[in-house]
């Protein structure tokens, strides 16, 4: 036996379908958070959505510091969203859509809020088209340390840690919300724009020209990078046909030639410590001590000022698999990427003919390391896994008693275990996320029958210069 549908006037679907439309196609929506409540940034990224890619189709003018951009950021929704937040700081804004329809907004501070038109729904992929111009912001750290974009003196450097990537293009500035990237800037002919990933095309015409990057592995945003200026470009490959770009400040060419020329023995030696490598390209971006006074791990190639000794540069791509691909949950989990890289170092110069790292531990150890005894006394200031606020994220203790932390497991495990935690730990987390307690309770699964329980308490999260055995 069967029923015959009730008929339904053609006038009532036409009303249903209205007022569907109106509302959204059903979905009602809450605003998502502006912030993730991160320790010691928490405004920084936004609850709500988690973006998967961004687009970024940049003019620039040095003469002027004068910026113009599109940004076209693919996000997917992790609730029924009525509004959502970007962070971006400064510039003026010009428009904004979300699926090519015109949506409202409003900023606050480094916040900008974006209305849609129709409520998005939860697990819906959709894309916020944001077009902005002006004069880039310099950001001041709480550290006192200046980032965000910089001017040079024949262009411009963009770098990002922790938060500076607002002041370039709109997106969910957090360590926890990565994703791919696609970067078409251009600017006078004649000067060149370095970014991260593979450059994938070069085009003049007239008096400009555009460079297209193209990032596929995940990326924190504080890891995206923009160099424009003069640069000696170098290309070639290491083993495995990985490509190797670099751009070097002429300034600094000749000062760089000889520690640039180790970068395939670096890679070589840290592919055989940490594991295979985990990006498509690698190479550096160096350049004058003017423009900049720090380096910066930017994912790919990461940053110099001026010509890096050999430690820095095993220092910088040892964060590749250590603070690049393998990224903090927040950011007060840092010491994961300092130590990490600061170890690095030392296991560097152990297995080059130089110092230990039992030698380097015990001079940190005994105050005999730094020539100032403040510096020797610094290591100690608070403990790694816990910096006293977002201006001492990258202090000695994050650095120095990290990499401290890291050969106290050793001792307790030995080098072949000490070896496979932390080859296993960059490939258990690769392109991912990770905080302390992951790390502490993976080195416990991957050595059973020892206690770690000193080495936590007193070394990790203990004040004061711990009690040698």
């Amino acid at each position: 036996m069967s029923r015959s549908a009730p008929v339904v006037p053609a006038c009532a679907l036409a009303l249903l379908a209205l007022a569907l439309t109106a509302c959204g196609s059903g979905v009602t929506g809450t605003p998502g958070g502006s912030g993730v409540r991160d320790p010691y940034f928490p405004k920084a990224g936004n609850d709500g959505y988690d973006v998967t890619h961004y687009g970024l189709t940049l003019d620039f003018v040095p003469e002027a510091q004068h910026l113009s951009g599109t940004a076209e950021i693919t996000a997917t929704a992790t609730q029924d969203l009525s509004a959502l937040d970007l962070d971006f700081e400064g510039m003026d804004v010009e428009a904004v859509t979300v699926d090519s329809e015109p949506a409202r907004w409003n900023r606050a501070g480094q916040e900008l809020t974006v209305r849609p038109r129709h409520d998005l729904a939860d697990g819906n992929t959709f894309r916020v088209t944001v077009r902005y111009s002006g004069t880039p912001e310099t950001l001041t750290d709480p550290d006192g340390s200046q980032e965000g974009w910089l001017p040079t003196a024949d262009g411009a450097l963009a770098l990002g840690e922790p938060m500076g990537s607002m002041a370039w293009f709109p997106g969910s500035h957090h360590p926890s919300d990565k994703a791919t990237y696609d970067l078409e800037v251009t600017v006078p002919k004649g000067l060149e724009a370095v970014s991260n990933g593979e450059l994938t095309n070069e085009t003049s015409t007239g008096r400009r020209t555009t460079f297209t990057w193209h990032t596929a592995e995940p990326m924190a945003s504080h890891a995206a990078t923009l160099a424009v200026g003069d640069y000696d470009i170098s290309r070639s490959t290491v083993a495995g046909d990985l490509p190797v770009y670099t751009a070097v400040d002429p300034d600094q060419a000749e000062a760089s030639k000889k520690v640039l020329a180790e970068l395939p023995e670096i890679m070589e030696w840290a592919e055989y410590n940490f594991g295979p490598y985990p990006f498509s390209s690698t190479g550096a971006i160096v350049e004058r001590e003017d423009d900049i006074d720090y380096a910066l791990e930017t994912q790919n190639r990461p940053v110099f000022p001026g010509a890096p000794s050999t430690e820095l540069l095993v220092h910088e791509l040892a964060h590749q698999w250590y603070g690049d691909s393998v990224s903090p949950k927040t950011w007060r989990d840092m010491w994961l990427n300092e130590g990490f890289a600061t170890y690095a170092e030392w296991l560097y110069q152990e297995d080059h003919d130089g110092d230990t790292a039992q030698e380097i531990f015990d001079a940190l150890y005994d105050g005999e390391y730094y020539d100032d005894a403040e510096d020797n006394e610094a290591i100690w200031d608070f403990p790694p896994a816990k910096p006293t606020d977002a201006a001492h994220i990258s202090d000695p203790p994050v650095y120095e008693r990290g990499a401290m932390v890291l050969h106290k497991i050793r001792q307790t495990v030995g080098d072949d275990t000490f070896y496979e935690i932390i080859q296993g730990w960059a490939a258990t987390h690769r392109h991912g996320n990770a905080d302390t307690d992951d790390f502490t309770a993976y080195v416990e699964r991957k050595a059973p029958g020892k206690n770690f329980t000193r080495i936590w308490q007193e070394w990790l999260y203990g004040e004061g210069r711990p009690d040698q055995p």
